[in-house]
């Protein structure tokens, strides 16, 4: 088994030069937009947000549009992103807290975000990574799963493997790893039937070795 010290260097490696290019899918034109589809984005496909957003953000682009759109016209075009109750609500409370106590404008810092409705950790480094150039990990059931996979963690919930990951890699690479396992894990590394057989990175995995 390689050791974790002589193992990073070489999964970053093989990941940088396979996604040369990487950001969000979440399509957006402002911090306000994109920390709104970030929430929608919970229990969804980014491709299914882009579909809603596409409407939502026509008839409500700003934070003042949507703090004042009626609840019920939210629900109805945000109802395929699942559990659109609450995610109504959070985003509308969400738009409205921006206007209550930063004129509208989405703050950089995280322990002001993950303070506004419906946004965690998650949700809040997405915005900081992709608006705000900040290193950050963002921790999704990809980075989770494959990072576990690999053997670079042993913590089961995303703010321990956030940490966690945090102390292992170097600090330029936190939000590049972040897309570069999101990336991977829609390409090779799938939830339920992984393409090991196919995979750069086999060699250094926890899991393959194991199951093999």
């Amino acid at each position: 088994m390689v050791k974790l010290s002589e193992k990073i260097p070489k999964i970053l490696d093989t990941l940088s030069s396979r996604y040369p290019v990487v950001k969000t899918q979440l399509n957006h034109t402002s911090a306000f937009q994109l920390l709104i589809a970030t929430i929608l984005s919970a229990q969804c496909t980014d491709a299914q947000v882009n579909r809603v957003t596409a409407v939502l953000f026509d008839r409500f682009p700003t934070a003042p549009d949507l703090a004042g759109a009626s609840l019920k016209d939210i629900k109805s075009i945000i109802f395929s992103t699942g559990f659109y109750n609450n995610k109504a609500k959070n985003i509308q409370a969400c738009a409205q807290a921006l206007l209550d106590q930063y004129q509208g404008e989405v703050p950089q810092d995280i322990d002001k975000l993950v303070r506004l409705p419906g946004v965690g950790r998650k949700t809040a480094n997405v915005v900081l990574t992709s608006i705000f150039d900040a290193q950050a990990i963002v921790v999704d059931t990809h980075v989770q799963r494959i990072s576990q996979r690999l053997g670079l963690t042993r913590k089961k919930d995303p703010v321990g493997i956030e940490f966690d990951l945090m102390k292992k890699l170097p600090e330029h690479t936190w939000s590049d790893f972040s897309l570069w396992l999101i990336y991977f894990g829609r390409e090779i590394c799938d939830a339920r039937k992984p393409l090991c057989g196919e995979c750069s990175l086999n060699q250094l995995c926890t899991y393959f070795i194991r199951s093999g």
